[in-house]
């Protein structure tokens, strides 16, 4: 009864932290302008160049925001560019249960190198990553570059904080929903 009582009040925690970010979603231009930001930071890491050329869409999410105290959750908004235009809008959630505490800040680009990817995602009403679609996270090379074993994969996902290429991550059982905006 105790741990039951005592889980339940960190899930509350948690989803404190994380509702005010979903209640001051942002508006397509605030995004779009994030995407923007976002993406020039990409092109600053060596080998992001061959990717964005590969890209049929990018799946840009700017600011991921995850929190934590044992139990935490992560959640976010971006866009879907497809030939350097914004073709619909989605958000970005998951939740982890285990040693964490505190709260970070990232960017998620997720490149779709094929168009069957991009068609089928496109196509879904809700994607979840690792039961839709498998995601390679592309880690960093040696000299800070992409590694580039990955990029042959139909979709590579890239993990960024505010200093550059983050690794070692995961993004299985992230949800992606389309949303209005």
């Amino acid at each position: 009864m105790k741990n039951s009582f005592f889980a339940a009040m960190v899930c509350i925690f948690c989803l404190g932290f994380l509702a005010p970010f979903e209640a001051t979603a942002d508006t397509a231009e605030k995004i779009d302008i994030k995407v923007d930001s976002a993406l020039q930071l990409f092109e600053e890491i060596n080998g992001s160049d061959e990717v964005l050329r590969k890209a049929e869409g990018l799946l840009v999410f700017p600011n991921v925001m995850k929190a934590g105290i044992i139990v935490g959750g992560e959640y976010g908004e971006g866009a879907l560019r497809i030939q350097g235009r914004t073709a619909d809008y989605y958000s970005t959630a998951s939740a982890s249960f285990g040693f964490q505490l505190g709260a970070q800040v990232k960017t998620i680009i997720i490149a779709f190198l094929q168009k069957s990817a991009l068609k089928k995602f496109q196509a879904s009403s809700g994607w979840k990553i690792g039961v839709d679609a498998s995601v390679a996270v592309v880690t960093v090379g040696a000299g800070g570059s992409i590694d580039s074993s990955n990029i042959n994969e139909p979709i590579v996902a890239f993990i960024l904080d505010q200093k550059g290429l983050m690794y070692n991550l995961t993004l299985e059982g992230t949800k992606i929903t389309k949303i209005d905006k």
